[in-house]
């Protein structure tokens, strides 16, 4: 008889995480935005977390925890520290885990986080004011031998960055300076923070027709920019483009995993979502949790030239 009870006992508790499993989400669940308010993970994330909310009937909220120049790390540790049990998860660029586990960054180092999902790709650009010297980045590399030109972009050890330093590289230029922002817009370049800034078109739609934009960081020529080259048209060697992505901590359940993805499918399959893509120039899709890590992949290869330009 005793036996028989150990025996139940064992089941009832070997059951237990099963059943605690199975009630997600219970409680509110909060999606991690590095950034500030405003731009395309942004809003994208708002309409995943309302379906959320719709979908299983509890509070979820989009939570923005910009990193006052350090770029997205700040927020993704609060990530990587939460426990991993679905209810703080990350919507990162790709820096976050192909840059932040290898810059010293305790809570990062060995990349706590694994992919849900892959959502959307910014149209980043290189833009400078309408009445710049130079409207290409032939132009600007023979400018800028000459003269000074500041950088800005949203940190140092941002893939985006780096990716602009490299460019100068290859074109055999240097910019004579660079500054981290929190937000690049046109108020960056009207104020003179910066000659040229590595941002989204997002941020500076609304003086669009004031700038020059030297160069779309995408993998198509941008829509509604149709006569900007891209990156990799320039320098085929550094063809780049960035993402953003839904990521857990690497030991959350599978069934966690799957009800965050189900309703982020259903997002950006929307016609609310094709809407943002149309208005925003963003390419907008949704690669699976393996088809992510293959993305990855390519990516740091990417990185790897990236790297090799700037002579590290």
């Amino acid at each position: 008889m005793k036996n028989l009870l150990k025996a139940s006992a064992i089941a009832m508790l070997a059951a237990m995480p099963i059943a605690a499993q199975a009630d997600y989400p219970e409680k509110p669940v909060e999606f991690v935005v590095p950034w500030p308010p405003g731009d395309l993970e942004d809003i994208l994330t708002r309409m995943i977390a309302d379906k959320f909310q719709e979908t299983y009937g509890v509070p979820a909220a989009v939570v923005n925890k910009p990193g006052g120049g350090g770029g997205p790390f700040p927020g993704a540790v609060e990530v990587a520290m939460a426990p991993a049990d679905g209810y703080t998860i990350g919507s990162f660029v790709i820096d976050v885990p192909m840059v932040g586990p290898y810059i010293g960054i305790p809570p990062l180092e060995g990349n706590p986080f694994e992919p849900i999902g892959i959502f959307l790709s910014y149209p980043f650009v290189l833009a400078a004011a309408g009445d710049a010297p130079y409207k290409t980045m032939d132009e600007l590399a023979a400018y800028a031998r000459e003269n000074p030109v500041t950088l800005g972009h949203f940190g140092d050890v941002t893939s985006p960055a780096r990716h602009s330093l490299a460019m100068a590289k290859a074109l055999e230029f240097e910019f004579a300076s660079d500054a981290a922002f929190d937000a690049l817009d046109c108020n960056t370049l009207a104020s003179g923070d910066a000659d040229v800034i590595n941002t989204t078109l997002q941020l500076i739609r609304p003086c669009l027709d004031d700038l020059t934009i030297l160069m779309a960081d995408t993998n198509n020529r941008i829509p509604v920019l149709p006569d900007v080259p891209t990156a990799g048209e320039i320098v085929p060697e550094l063809d780049f483009s960035t993402w953003n992505g839904l990521f857990v901590h690497k030991d959350t359940p599978q069934e966690v995993r799957d009800a965050i993805a189900k309703v982020a499918q259903e997002v950006i399959a929307s016609e609310a979502a094709k809407q943002v893509s149309e208005e925003t120039g963003a390419e907008i899709y949704w690669l699976d949790a393996q088809q992510s890590d293959a993305q990855m992949t390519k990516d740091a290869a990417t990185l790897e030239r990236i790297s090799t330009f700037l002579g590290e």
